[in-house]
């Protein structure tokens, strides 16, 4: 694999700096989660029932906002969108820490609904700025840029809460929701092609890119989140099991440094692979890696075929998503696949956590692995077919 098709995506005008200020945006979006969790467990007469609670009410706030502010991006643009949510934001991690628990709940709910579309906007952008022909590229090294985000953001916010405390914590996430929406307002990356724009004006119905294939796909994603969540949990159960609870952050890293490197040879690669396959391998992968046993560094070498698939899984998604959907409705494609994620990091929690009580972290990684499998074969009847299709071209009928 040469490093010059990556040389080529960064001559790409504004797609490094965008890559950029989308891994620094993102971590204190991922830091948000931790720093809630933490908050809630330290109040007087709290415990982790309650901090499940806020943390139930703003991923059900995210996962309705997701493609609702998609929506509004395609619809009103960028600015608009990002301008609204920031200042939702800031609003409420400036004032969280002092918020009673019966009011933290509705008021995390709400600053789900109205989070900070990072992610999402980013995916977008980029599916605008990139040929379609250089898209796997530039999707897979969004993933990696997730990647270190995800393992940045929510260990600053340990080291914060239990050193500094909530409120200068939950001030400095405002702040760096702050700078970060004020960073992709002043930036203002084009959300369609110049080719996409001089398609001819409307609205985009639904019926014409929400199809079974489409919803396939999504489920995909979600069976993805709930193989590496799940995962996640085991890894961390495991260790625990083992009495060598020191280790826990050095494994979970190395881990997501397995997915790094798979994102990084994928984007390389002469051709890419279905969502399917990678999604489907990924499952079977995990399936028997239990079987290990308890050390925990037999287990990391067991998770490696598994882990390299991560990223690729991730990234084959969403440029599946951007070829099948047409510009005028990717703003909120990219949303309903941000609530793909959500709902397969929700559901796997409570699943994977009550098999390692009851059989231990080994059944958690079958159960997994069994999940991504069946999912993936549920959704083989409804594809388009073998091969990725071409983009969809744009429809010009009025929304659903």
């Amino acid at each position: 694999m040469a490093i010059e098709p990556y040389r080529r995506l960064f001559r790409i005008p504004g797609v490094r700096t965008l890559l950029l200020v989308g891994l620094v945006a993102r971590i204190p979006a991922t830091a948000t989660a931790m720093a809630l969790t933490l908050h809630v467990v330290n109040l007087p007469g709290m415990g982790f029932t309650q901090a499940g609670m806020v943390a139930m009410a703003s991923t059900v706030g995210m996962a309705v906002g997701s493609p609702l502010s998609g929506r509004f991006v395609d619809r009103h643009g960028l600015r608009p969108v990002l301008a609204v949510t920031t200042v939702a934001q800031v609003l409420f991690w400036s004032t969280a820490w002092l918020l009673p628990f019966a009011v933290l709940v509705p008021a995390a709910g709400v600053a789900g609904l109205l989070a900070l579309p990072i992610f999402s906007v980013i995916r977008q952008c980029l599916a605008a700025m990139v040929p379609l022909e250089q898209r796997r590229m530039g999707f897979s090294l969004d993933s990696m840029m997730v990647e270190l985000s995800y393992m940045t953001g929510p260990a600053l916010a340990v080291v914060g809460i239990t050193s500094l405390g909530s409120t200068w914590t939950m001030a400095t996430i405002a702040v760096g929701l702050a700078c970060a929406g004020v960073a992709l307002i002043v930036l203002n990356p084009p959300i369609r092609s110049a080719d996409e724009l001089k398609a001819p004006a409307g609205k985009v119905s639904r019926r014409t890119w929400l199809t079974p294939s489409l919803i396939a796909l999504l489920g995909t994603v979600t069976a993805a989140t709930f193989i590496l969540t799940a995962t996640e949990l085991s890894l961390v159960a495991t260790i625990e099991h083992a009495g060598q609870t020191a280790w826990i952050g050095l494994a979970v890293a190395i881990w997501c440094v397995y997915s790094l490197v798979g994102g990084f040879v994928y984007g390389g690669l002469p051709r890419g692979f279905s969502v399917l396959v990678l999604t489907g391998l990924m499952g079977a992968l995990t399936i028997p890696v239990g079987l290990v046993g308890g050390d925990w560094r037999w287990l990391l070498v067991a998770l490696l075929p598994a882990g390299v698939l991560c990223a690729p899984a991730l990234s084959s998604s969403v440029d599946t998503l951007s070829r099948w959907t047409p510009a005028a409705a990717r703003g909120e494609a990219m949303g309903l696949h941000g609530t793909a994620l959500l709902i397969g990091g929700a559901a796997s929690a409570p699943i994977a956590g009550a098999i390692i009580d009851a059989h231990g972290p080994a059944w958690a990684f079958a159960v997994a692995g069994l999940v991504g499998v069946v999912m993936v074969l549920a959704a083989l009847p409804f594809w388009k077919g073998a091969a990725e299709p071409e983009a969809v071209p744009e429809p010009v009928s009025v929304a659903s």
